[in-house]
């Protein structure tokens, strides 16, 4: 598999194995991976907090005490507070989204699992969920946890991303080949 040579990439690589390490020692992988997807599903509702995160304009200083009311406020675990302040403080708020999926990706290899994000049109069926499951993991040849996101700008079909591979059969793409395909023809 290609590695990236983002510097984004490497640094939440670093950060996340890192955390990762501590929650192993610590035996708290679990409820880290759970405080994570919290903090996460609060970054996507919260345009403050998207904001604080993104924004340069904010000091190192500024960003910590904000991450440190926030954690406070949102009962999670020292372990994962304490690893938001030292981000905070190092400035690197901006790699948490990447942080947290290189943390989720470490933490599902060490469990023999891969995780393949998926992009749905519309919410999948519990059916729709196990059948696709099953054919990940067919192919994968390993146990599949599947994050499932919903794009209704799809209008139909899946964008499914599993370790390096991406398989698109959206029906947004096809509209988009054909159209562009038409206007080679013309």
């Amino acid at each position: 598999m290609a590695k990236s040579t983002s510097p984004v990439s490497d640094v939440a690589g670093r950060y996340a194995g890192s955390l990762f390490e501590l929650a192993l020692e610590q035996n708290v992988v679990e409820k880290v991976e759970s405080d994570l997807d919290d903090f996460e599903a609060l970054l996507s509702e919260s345009t403050d907090l998207k904001r604080l995160i993104e924004s340069p304009v904010f000091s190192a200083d500024d960003q910590y005490k904000a991450i440190s009311a926030f954690v406070a406020r949102a009962k999670m675990s020292d372990l994962v507070g304490n690893f938001l302040r030292v981000v905070a403080r190092n400035r690197r708020l901006f790699a948490v989204p990447g942080m947290i999926r290189a943390f989720r990706a470490i933490a599902a290899e060490q469990r023999g699992e891969i995780v393949a994000d998926i992009t749905s049109a519309h919410p999948l069926s519990p059916e729709q969920d196990r059948e696709l499951k099953s054919a990940l993991t067919g192919i994968a040849g390993k146990t599949v946890t599947m994050k499932v996101t919903v794009d209704p700008s799809l209008l139909g079909g899946l964008i499914v991303k599993m370790g390096s591979r991406q398989i698109d059969t959206s029906l947004k793409t096809k509209l988009n080949s054909l159209k562009l395909a038409l206007k080679e023809v013309g």
